[in-house]
C-alpha cells in the first residue's frame, strides 16, 4: 500500500510505501474492548467512610410512642437510617467494585493495528463526523512539519491539506457540559478533531495542540485512546514521514 507525501504547501512531492499495519483487518469489537481497558485503567477505586452518617448521638426510643422505631436524636428527628436526612447511604460506593476491563496483550496490539488501518479508510473517517476534502488517506506530510513553532503555521498547513474545516467544526462544537460535571473541572465538552502523529518529541507538539480538538502524540506513545476516542475508530489523522518510519520499527 502506497501513500502520497505532501509538503507544507499541500503539494504532492512523492509516494512512499506504507507499513503492512495499514492493511490490517477492521475489528470494531476488539477496538471497543481495548478502548474500555485503557479508559478504565485511569479510574481510581473509591469507597465511602464506614462511619459515614453514623456519627450521631441518636438512639432507639423503643415502642409505644406512635411513630417509627428508628434511631432518633434528642430533638426527635430520625438519624442513621438511609431514609433520614443526613443518614447513611443505602448502597455507598465500594472499593471492591471491579472497574478495570482487562484485555489480552495480543488483542490490544491487534486492536491498535486495526485502529491505525481505519485512519486510512475515508468511509470510516466520515462516519466519525470529520470534515475533509482529500480522499487520499492516510495524510502524510514531510518531516519538516515537525519543525513548525507557531500554531498559525500549523493551521496554515491544515488549510493547504483541506482539513482546516474539521478544526473549525470542533471549535464551533464546544458546549458547556450539562449536570454537575461542570463544577468538577470539566466544564466544557470539546469534540475531537485532527490527530497529529509525529516521530519524536518536537516543537510541532506545542504548536499543534493549541488548536481546538487537535491532539498530538509521538508514534511510540500512540494508543487506542488517541486513535479511537469513545471506542469508535476512523479518526482523521495526519502522519509525518518520521512517524511512519517509527511505526515500522514498533510493529514490524
Amino acid at each position: 500500500m502506497k501513500a502520497v507525501v505532501y509538503n507544507l504547501n499541500g503539494e504532492e512531492i512523492k509516494e512512499i510505501d506504507l507499513p503492512s499495519i495499514f492493511e490490517e483487518e477492521y475489528r470494531p469489537d476488539l477496538i471497543k474492548r481495548a478502548f474500555l481497558s485503557a479508559f478504565t485503567a485511569r479510574l481510581q477505586p473509591k469507597g465511602s467512610d464506614v462511619l459515614a452518617g453514623l456519627r450521631t448521638s441518636a438512639k432507639n426510643i423503643g415502642k409505644g410512642h406512635g411513630r417509627a422505631r428508628v434511631d432518633r436524636v434528642p430533638q426527635g428527628w430520625a438519624a442513621r437510617v438511609p431514609q433520614a436526612v443526613g443518614g447513611r447511604r443505602a448502597h455507598p460506593p465500594k472499593v471492591e467494585k471491579k472497574l478495570w476491563e482487562r484485555v489480552n496483550k495480543k488483542e490490544r496490539i491487534k486492536a491498535i493495528k486495526s485502529a491505525i488501518a481505519a485512519t486510512a479508510n475515508p468511509e470510516l473517517v466520515k462516519e466519525r463526523g470529520h470534515v475533509f476534502e482529500s480522499e487520499n488517506l492516510p495524510i502524510v506530510v514531510e518531516e519538516s512539519f515537525e519543525n513548525l513553532q507557531k500554531t498559525k503555521d500549523v493551521f496554515a498547513v491544515f488549510e493547504k491539506l483541506g482539513i482546516d474545516k474539521d478544526v473549525i467544526r470542533a471549535k464551533n462544537g464546544i458546549k458547556i457540559r450539562a449536570g454537575k460535571g461542570k463544577m468538577r473541572g470539566r466544564r466544557y465538552r470539546k469534540p475531537r478533531s485532527v490527530l497529529v502523529v509525529v516521530g519524536d518529541k518536537c516543537e510541532a507538539i506545542l504548536a499543534s495542540r493549541n488548536l481546538p480538538g487537535v491532539d498530538v502524540i509521538t508514534a511510540k506513545d500512540l494508543g487506542i485512546i488517541h486513535l479511537a476516542p469513545g471506542g469508535v475508530a476512523g479518526r482523521l489523522t495526519v502522519w509525518t514521514e518520521n512517524a511512519i518510519e517509527k511505526l515500522k520499527e514498533r510493529f514490524e
